[in-house]
């Protein structure tokens, strides 16, 4: 999968010329920027009358525009990329194409900053070839220039350093004898990117005081730290960029780490593509996560909230130490693959947690999962695999505990179980160790999926003692790992699933995780383990508002997956995402699961534009009514094989028996002699194949898709109707979770300030 990028040039990209076959395209465009600049902004660019393009002043507003421009063109055709990054003055166009500005605030912000620069004077700049940064610094610091800053990384063998001109000519012939090749001035008319322009700083980061800037759609990678921009740091990092050094080889390291990067300049010239290039040919990747938290600043004033909240404060601070993410967010697996490989690992790349959805999957497709999976993860990036437990094959169950084990998993999502089993009690035990100082190491991670108080507490609680006495006696695990798994709860955190796609008991959140917080903490006392479990909350979770609720309500971390599946990584076919991205709250419903049919239990689903769910609680109710096939009424049967099935019972049946032919031909044999769980299991096939139908895409049988889904969905949806993730082609989980995220702690800003405002009156 391609990862498009989008780089935007700065200062020295200008030339008389640029830009001329757009003016007349965004003639609207060019009006405004008139008004705001108090002069022909095209008159500057295509003919330049007096000179004046080269005097830092006009190059940038002149650049913006023309920067601004190229990308509305591309804008206009429907391409938007995944990532963007600007050199310098173009980081202010790679903001405004991921929505944190409008043009005209854009240009504003550029005039001011030109303005800054131009007036600075006095020290200049100067590129330096084929010598490292390391080895620039080396000389300076043996030569005592200690006047001299390093400005831009551009590659590992570009580097431009900034400083007072006396300064920079007694640097040259040092860095000649050290190994560079070229000592090149730039024509500048101060030290830019240096701390010599602290004062330009200073009063920058006044003027930007009065603008408000929105979230980002995607994310733009920083001149000052090379992390993706956060919007409550936005003005603070924009400002200090006037002092910062560009660093620019780091942002094109990053964005290498991506699933196969295609950088693309947007402006005029060339210069960045010669730029990523050498970086390409020169570097490596840099993986890891994109942001990082950032210190507070002395920006604090007036105008600013008394308590500034941000996306990585939001939940605990020691679960994201603990499994090494960016935010306490985390992506829930999806059954038969819809939380696909593609979607683990954009999550684990941006410093988030996704669980594989293996539930449904063969062994060998779960097998190739985690190999891919593993293969690209290579920096320690977290990540989990689903294990679903199976009620009527724990043979099943089993098996994944197995290859889990074999292939060195580490961490799983246990869902769907009602008690503990053996499977899952050995993948515990078989990870526990005794360190040198007496504790005990945990090295394969549970995390418990409930959305029930009892449930709960099995997690919450060490492994129930006749297991692991049936696990020792059996040979499963070792005397010492019996020991050990007594001593420990059976999860490192539980997520408290409420009102959700799936299988739910459509609990409400506002209820079920206090009480599932207070149970967590009981239990804590009476077996003094003294280990923290992480409670997190699911079901429901598809905005900002969200969000900010769970947390308040005490999540440690919140897990989201029906808006997951209607995303560019998702498994889900492009068919069943075609019909998610105009789901509405309402579009959802509850219909027997085929996984436990026979015991009622429910799952809630998709319905507008399908039968399904009709179609699959009227099984249900004949099967509730009658105790075989044979007593069925004949009109309805006839209904059930032409419409619902496309096939008779009898070739159903024939289906089944093959299917369980090799993995469970007990139930073959149970059905032969029992014509209820026969009917059973004919009804239950229907459950798979509406399942595959829709895996598959088949849009000429749409109307049998079997869809999970909650009605987060919905109200994601209405969160950005009218925006650019209006459409699933350009969602991406870890866009969507950074919008989540970061709306949520404005959101919560804004909530306490108005409470401090209250409190002060």
């Amino acid at each position: 999968m391609m990862t498009r990028i989008y780089l935007f040039p700065g200062q020295g990209a200008q030339s008389v010329g640029m830009g001329a076959q757009l003016f007349e395209k965004y003639r609207e465009i060019i009006r405004q920027a008139d008004n705001i600049l108090g002069y022909s902004i095209r008159a500057l660019c295509l003919e330049d009358p007096d000179g004046r393009l080269i005097q830092t002043a006009y190059t940038q507003p002149a650049l913006y525009v023309v920067n601004a421009l190229s990308y509305m063109e591309k804008r206009d055709k429907g391409i938007i990329p995944d990532y963007a990054a600007g050199h310098s003055l173009g980081e202010y166009n790679a903001l405004l194409a991921a929505g944190a500005f409008d043009f005209a605030t854009g240009l504003r912000l550029v005039q001011k900053r030109g303005e800054l620069m131009g007036r600075a004077h006095g020290g200049g700049m100067v590129a330096i070839i084929d010598l490292e940064a390391e080895q620039i610094i080396r000389v300076l610091e043996d030569e005592a220039l200690l006047g001299i800053d390093i400005a831009n990384l551009n590659t590992p063998q570009q580097i431009v350093i900034s400083g007072p001109i006396e300064e920079l000519e007694r640097a040259y012939k040092p860095l000649l004898a050290a190994g560079a090749t070229h000592f090149i001035p730039l024509r500048v008319s101060a030290a830019f990117h240096s701390r010599y322009m602290k004062p330009a700083e200073d009063e920058f980061r006044s003027f930007l005081q009065q603008f408000r800037f929105s979230p980002l759609q995607f994310p733009v990678l920083s001149n000052v730290e090379a992390m993706a921009y956060e919007t409550d740091a936005l003005a603070e990092t924009l400002a200090m960029q006037i002092s910062r050094p560009v660093r620019w080889l780091e942002i094109i390291r990053r964005f290498m780490s991506l699933d196969n990067p295609e950088f693309e300049e947007v402006g005029p010239g060339k210069s960045l593509t010669k730029l990523t290039g050498r970086i390409m040919r020169q570097a490596t990747p840099l993986p890891g996560p994109f942001t990082r938290s950032r210190p507070a600043t002395a920006a604090n004033n007036k105008s600013q909230p008394r308590i500034h909240i941000t996306a990585e404060a939001l939940g605990s601070a020691d679960f994201r130490c603990d499994f090494g993410l960016r935010y306490a967010y985390v992506s829930g697996a999806m059954y038969r693959g819809v939380a696909s490989e593609d979607l683990v690992l954009a999550m684990a790349r941006a410093g988030l947690l996704g669980f594989f959805g293996a539930g449904g999957l063969s062994l060998e497709r779960i097998d190739a999962a985690i190999q891919t999976i593993q293969r690209q993860l290579r920096a320690g990036e977290s990540f989990g695999m689903n294990l679903l437990h199976d009620l009527n094959h724990p043979e099943a169950e089993n098996a994944v505990v197995d290859l889990y084990l074999a292939r060195g998993v580490s961490l799983i999502e246990a869902s769907a179980f009602m008690q503990i089993t053996p499977a899952l009690v050995r993948y515990r035990a078989r990870g526990l160790t005794r360190t040198a100082n007496g504790s005990i190491a945990i090295a394969n991670r549970v995390v418990g999926k409930v959305s029930r108080p009892e449930v709960a507490e099995a997690f919450l609680s060490p492994a129930p003692g006749r297991i692991v006495q049936q696990l020792l006696d059996a040979r499963k695990i070792t005397a010492e790992q019996a020991e050990l798994v007594r001593a420990v709860p059976m999860a490192d955190a539980v997520t408290v699933e409420a009102d959700s796609g799936g299988h739910t008991d459509q609990g409400v959140a506002i209820a079920l995780l206090p009480a599932m917080l207070t149970l967590r903490d009981r239990l804590a006392r009476q077996h003094g383990h003294g280990r923290k479990i992480y409670i997190g909350a699911a079901g429901g979770i598809g905005t900002p508002h969200a969000v900010a609720a769970m947390f308040v309500l005490g999540a440690d971390y919140i897990v989201t997956g029906s808006i997951n599946q209607c995303t560019v990584e998702s498994g889900a076919s492009d068919a069943v995402k075609e019909l998610l991205q105009s789901a509405e709250v309402q579009d959802v419903t509850m219909a027997p699961a085929g996984d436990m049919f026979e015991l009622g239990a429910r799952v809630q689903v998709f319905r507008k534009g399908v039968f399904f769910p009709a179609r699959a609680n009227k099984l249900y109710e004949l099967y509730k009514q009658y105790e075989s096939i044979e007593q069925i009424d004949p009109k309805i049967r006839a209904q059930i094989e032409t419409r619902y099935f496309r096939r008779t019972f009898d070739q159903v049946y024939d289906e089944t028996r093959e299917y369980f032919r090799d993995i469970a031909p007990q139930e073959i044999a149970k059905a032969d002699a029992n014509p209820k769980h026969k009917m059973a299991l004919i009804f239950r096939w229907y459950f798979g194949h509406s399942n595959r139908l829709a895996a598959e895409g088949r849009k000429a049988q749409q109307v049998d898709f079997q869809i999970h889904c909650g009605p987060a969905l919905g109200a994601f949806n209405s969160l950005v109707q009218g925006t650019e993730l209006e459409p699933w082609g350009q969602r991406r989980v870890a866009r969507i979770a950074e919008k989540l995220m970061t709306e949520g702690a404005r959101l919560l800003t804004e909530r306490y300030e108005i409470l401090g405002r209250m409190q002060s009156r």
